[in-house]
């Protein structure tokens, strides 16, 4: 029997499977009122895949303020409480077009499945969501010491799921997202626009429009 060319695939959370981008903007844009510093929908996106201390450090060069390291954590923190404090009430109905066919197609064809996240709320955003029961193994930003575009996050989760990283197949809407994927020596695969995520092997709006057949 011929062997299966991809035998894992791992997804980032937010802005592929759930729907948390307005949230974080939400959670950002409530801090920076607080510095008087201007934050828009275009700041954002530098922000999709990156830390939550780098992304107040962009903020924070946004307004040219600096800040010491014990005041940075405290901004941090309250951000992340405001952002905890709007996930929590979450549900099924904010994950995206696409992503629970698509997972339990996967599961049928006996794929192994793990999530590769920044996000260090990433258990609670899959226990209010239900998604949990999908994946094999979760490595989020409480289980890595460096951020994308670093590698680390995903060749941690082939190490778990014990498959060597040329044979995983990587779900990405960040810029910093598909560039891990690729030092990974994994495949990448960008969900959203392809001006934005150009350096990806194959692109999709959504994962409604993920073509299977490129798995199998």
């Amino acid at each position: 029997m011929m062997q299966k060319k991809y035998e894992a695939c791992i997804f980032d959370l937010d802005g592929v499977l759930v729907n948390t981008a307005k949230y974080h903007f939400l959670a950002w844009k409530r801090l920076s009122e607080e510095l008087n510093i201007d934050f828009t929908q275009e700041d954002n996106e530098r922000l999709k895949g990156v830390s939550r201390m780098d992304s107040l450090d962009i903020i924070l060069g946004l307004g040219n303020k600096k800040l010491s390291m014990d005041e940075k954590m405290i901004l941090a923190d309250k951000k992340n409480n405001w952002y905890r404090s709007y996930i929590v009430k979450m549900d099924e109905s904010e994950i995206l077009p696409g992503a629970i066919k698509l997972l339990n197609i996967l599961k049928e064809k006996g794929m192994k499945i793990g999530l590769g996240s920044a996000s260090k709320n990433a258990p609670v955003i899959l226990n209010v969501t239900g998604l949990d029961e999908y994946f094999d193994i979760v490595i989020d930003g409480n289980s890595v010491e460096r951020a994308k575009p670093d590698p680390e996050v995903f060749l941690k989760g082939a190490a778990e799921l014990g498959v060597d990283s040329s044979r995983c197949i990587v779900f990405e809407d960040a810029i910093a997202g598909i560039q891990a994927a690729k030092r990974a020596g994994m495949l990448a695969i960008g969900v959203g626009k392809k001006e934005i995520l150009n350096m990806a092997d194959y692109v999709v709006e959504d994962l409604i429009d993920f073509p299977i057949e490129l798995i199998y």
